[in-house]
């Protein structure tokens, strides 16, 4: 589903259900990216680590064998996707930086191949069929917007969507569009109405970061069930104002395209200046993890 005007950044967000086999799945990937980008798209998102099922449901030093180093071969291959197509990509990896340290990194293609920048995820689950503690270092890139041919990314992954703070300095730093690849869904053994409660939670949450800051915010998840977990799909995109732009399907792999005009923002902040009014010098305590009464 997409709507509004078809000025702009042409974007396109892939939501993918997972194969068993990660070269499938990387197959799969490529053949999407590919058809986004015949359709137009010069900015495609892929949902968080793409290539396998979410393994972090259980804790198996096997599965330490999927990370590969940045650049790998998985990123090689994606960055000669992007210079044949000619577009800007944003995807999601498992990388492994040395032995025993790695890391749940989003990396940025430009159109002539080369990796514009990465961001390691800095919030890290550790919750019932999320022990990312388990498999991921905390991210120390920060949250530094990375330059593109259309425009600045702020990338962040899953948790890290939760976290106003991670939106604010994104945003505070120049970013223009939000993006969460990510892989969020509700265990089989919850009550089926907390997956409308939680997914409802999940993109008013998002939303909020778009209307505070004033930017777009696109999330990327995958749809399907896997081992215990049923993911809820329902990627999006929303304009500075909040109103989703497109969205996916709960239950199908799809394509999502929308157009995203940058000139919004700068519109937007006008009629809505909380960066203006902002009281930058009343907020101490924030860098704080609790503050006593």
């Amino acid at each position: 589903m997409a709507k509004k005007s078809s000025a702009g950044l042409p974007v396109a967000l892939i939501q993918m259900a997972m194969s068993p086999n990660p070269e499938k799945n990387l197959s799969m990937a490529m053949d999407r990216i590919t058809a986004a980008a015949q359709q137009g798209a010069r900015l495609v998102c892929l949902p968080e680590l793409f290539r396998s099922r979410y393994f972090c449901q259980k804790e198996d030093y096997k599965c330490f064998n999927l990370a590969e180093p940045i650049p790998g071969p998985t990123t090689d291959l994606l960055a000669k996707t992007a210079q044949k197509l000619k577009i800007t990509l944003v995807s999601s990896h498992f990388e492994q930086r040395t032995g025993g340290l790695y890391h749940n990194t989003a990396v940025v293609f430009g159109p002539d191949g080369s990796i514009l920048g990465t961001y390691r995820k800095m919030h890290i689950p550790d919750d019932p069929g999320f022990s990312e503690k388990f498999y991921f270092a905390p991210g120390d890139t920060g949250f530094h917007p990375i330059q593109t041919p259309v425009g600045k990314l702020g990338v962040l992954v899953c948790w890290d969507q939760w976290y106003p703070e991670a939106a604010r300095l994104m945003a505070l730093r120049g970013a223009q569009i939000l993006i969460y690849p990510t892989a969020i869904g509700l265990a089989r053994t919850e009550q089926r109405e907390l997956h409308k409660v939680q997914g409802s939670a999940w993109q008013t949450m998002q939303r909020s970061h778009a209307i505070a800051n004033g930017v777009f915010v696109l999330a990327i998840n995958r749809t399907g069930r896997e081992d215990n977990l049923d993911f809820w799909g329902t990627s999006f995109a929303c304009d500075p104002f909040g109103e989703v732009l497109a969205q996916a399907s709960t239950d199908k792999a799809e394509i999502i395209r929308t157009n995203l005009d940058l000139n919004e923002i700068g519109v937007t902040r006008q009629h809505w200046p909380f960066l203006r009014d902002r009281r930058v010098d009343a907020y101490d305590g924030l860098n704080q993890r609790f503050l006593a009464p």
